[in-house]
């Protein structure tokens, strides 16, 4: 694996809603998504594990939700909030309580960690989500040797303001050419439809027919990256470090 390359797109978020679970599903079917994290407090979750159950080609992962944010006025406040951020006794009994609602729904352990709008890049939720992700062996979304993240293909600034062009096939397209040897993981947020009270809305739409755009999968080809999932990393990793022994 030393020039080779290869790339998880991860959707986020779901289990959100039907809509969410609906796009998710279309970009996996016919797009390019190999991989899925899993919202598991709203109601829509246990369809969208019942869907993973039986397609196992998806890896599913655990979406940490603490919160979600707004921008406006030129403050950020909150939407919702689950626990309180900066306190890590309260933060680690909701990890697990996620944890274990995921194993529930999934009757499995995830094959990865991340969280809603990144917030385990801040402590104390960085160390608590790293302990969980190191109890289970599997990456943490920016904190893993193994897998790199770019966040780039997401149609939005960092104060909420949209930005379609970061969405478009071209741009993903450009992202393909720069990625580097190893795995990457690109994380998307395809949705259909307008059921949920998110920041994040009509740009979802959007993802679902660029992922599924053919023009895409051509890309791949001619760059020589290979579609992969969490459930590879394990193999792909060892494989690589029996190269360099």
């Amino acid at each position: 694996m030393t020039d080779a390359r290869y790339l998880i797109v991860n959707a986020d978020d779901f289990g959100r809603s039907a809509g969410v679970n609906r796009g998710i599903i279309r970009a996996h079917q016919h797009g390019i998504v190999t991989s899925a994290s899993l919202m598991v407090r709203w109601p829509p979750a246990a369809a969208a594990a019942e869907y993973a159950r039986r397609h196992s080609r998806l890896s599913v992962g655990l979406h940490l939700d603490l919160g979600e944010w707004v921008y406006g006025n030129s403050n950020w406040t909150f939407l919702y909030q689950v626990v309180a951020l900066d306190d890590l006794f309260t933060v680690r009994q909701e990890v697990a309580r996620q944890l274990a609602a995921f194993r529930k729904l999934m009757g499995r352990e995830p094959s990865h960690i991340d969280s809603h709008q990144h917030v385990h890049r801040n402590e104390p939720v960085r160390t608590a989500a790293l302990e969980a992700a190191q109890q289970f062996s599997i990456p943490l979304r920016e904190c893993s040797a193994d897998v790199q993240y770019c966040g780039r293909f997401y149609g939005q600034t960092a104060e909420g303001c949209a930005y379609p062009e970061w969405i478009s096939v071209e741009a993903l397209i450009s992202l393909l050419t720069e990625l580097p040897p190893g795995i990457t993981e690109i994380g998307c947020h395809p949705g259909e439809g307008q059921d949920l009270d998110t920041v994040y809305l009509t740009e979802r739409e959007q993802e679902v027919k660029v992922l599924c755009d053919p023009r895409i999968h051509s890309a791949l080809g001619e760059l020589g990256i290979c579609l992969c999932s969490f459930n590879d990393v394990t193999p792909l990793s060892a494989a690589a470090r029996a190269t360099h022994i």
